[in-house]
């Protein structure tokens, strides 16, 4: 076969066709490629692309408080003391911004004083309670004494009447307060009133009553206006006796305001007073004048539920510029559920004529079955039954 078995391996091998010129030419091209690529990702980073985030105002002032604080009069117009800006000045509230130590931001916003033009802050206070805390008194209507604490008018005017009325609607049409009276006085009697009666009703707590402040906070959560219910010298006193610390004529003035004070002591959260009896008391000028100056004062209404007819508590109310109402019907007089509903019927017939009118019962079972069934046909005979302070004259607002 001619085969050199010495010769060396591969030598005799046909070469291929190997190009190593072009090989190198690639290697470099492509070596190039990378370094350009690479410069350029390196010339970019440097450069920037313009869309670098802007730190907002906020953040730029969000130093620490007591960096940035300083007196109220020396911030500048329109601004917080905090540097912050106010609301614009027509806007009708103030609003105030302060940077915390964690950097949220707390907002807070009070009352501008108005100048009589533009837009007008509401206050929804002024007539009527939140009625999530229609239980809990006002702490600027209050004033302790040693009688307990007593309702006042407040610092800027509003009244007891004013803060715990339940609100009307102020629809022109027929308009009836219904009072279901002597709360209290029955364990039983006044918790079926709070729970069957429509919140629309007043209910009015007799001051000798037991458990008082209990009953008041249920009947307040349960939507009812409430008035406190005084005793007060009947004709046949003593024989007829209203019960422990009766306001009576015979006695000092000075301790018939010291009864009413002690009457009043007892709950908080009513309107007004409402006489317990006292057809003597009431006929009775001298004895009047010193005790409904002090309710006037107070900033309550007071309600004569209409049983005297020698009653001068309009003469006197006048006098001294106390908000009062009369009674226009004793609702139940005899107790039988038709016949509560007959004056019912009646006193929706005086209301229609005078366009207003007050009814008055006792928290018997039968006053308050006839009550809640009647209050409810009303309501679709277009009727508005409203709280009693709706419905009351008043120099305030004549």
């Amino acid at each position: 076969m001619g085969t050199d078995l010495h010769a060396p391996l591969g030598r005799n091998r046909k070469t291929g066709n190997r190009r190593p010129g072009i090989l190198r030419l690639g290697r470099i091209a492509a070596s190039l490629c990378l370094f350009a690529i690479g410069g350029f990702s390196l010339y970019t980073a440097f450069l920037g692309d313009g869309l670098e985030r802007t730190p907002p105002p906020a953040e730029q002032a969000a130093t620490p408080p007591s960096q940035t604080s300083q007196p109220p009069s020396e911030a500048p117009a329109g601004q917080a003391a905090n540097g912050m800006p106010h609301a614009e000045p027509r806007s009708g509230a103030n609003v105030e911004q302060m940077v915390t130590g964690d950097g949220s931001v707390v907002t807070k916003y009070s009352p501008r004083p108005r100048d009589g033009s533009g837009p007008v802050l509401v206050d929804a206070m002024q007539i009527g309670q939140d009625p999530r805390m229609a239980a809990q008194p006002n702490e600027a209507l209050l004033e302790e004494t040693p009688f307990g604490r007593l309702p006042i008018v407040g610092p800027d005017g509003r009244r007891p009447m004013d803060q715990y009325a339940r609100p009307s609607s102020g629809a022109r049409g027929v308009r009836i307060a219904i009072v279901v009276s002597g709360l209290g006085l029955s364990q039983t009697g006044t918790q079926r009133a709070i729970a069957e009666l429509p919140e629309e009703i007043t209910l009015a707590f007799a001051a000798s009553g037991n458990s008082l402040q209990r009953w008041m906070q249920e009947a307040r959560r349960g939507g009812h206006e409430i008035l406190l219910q005084v005793p007060l010298e009947p004709f046949d006193y003593p024989a007829n006796d209203p019960g422990p610390e009766t306001l009576l004529t015979s006695k000092p003035v000075a301790r018939n305001i010291e009864n009413l004070h002690k009457a009043m002591g007892e709950i908080t959260n009513y309107t007004g007073v409402m006489n317990y009896q006292g057809g003597r008391f009431l006929s009775n000028p001298t004895a009047m004048e010193p005790v409904m100056r002090d309710i006037g004062k107070r900033g309550l209404l007071f309600l004569d539920d209409g049983t005297s007819a020698q009653s001068k508590t309009a003469d006197v109310a006048k006098g001294t510029e106390l908000p009062y109402a009369f009674a226009d019907l004793q609702l139940d007089g005899q107790l039988d559920i038709n016949a509560v509903l007959q004056k019912l019927d009646e006193l929706e017939r005086i209301a229609r004529k005078n366009g207003q009118a007050i009814g008055v019962a006792s928290a018997f079972d039968e006053s308050v079955d006839a009550i809640a069934k009647w209050t409810q046909e009303a309501a679709m005979r277009g009727i508005e039954i409203v709280g009693v302070a709706a419905l009351t004259s008043d120099p305030r607002n004549p």
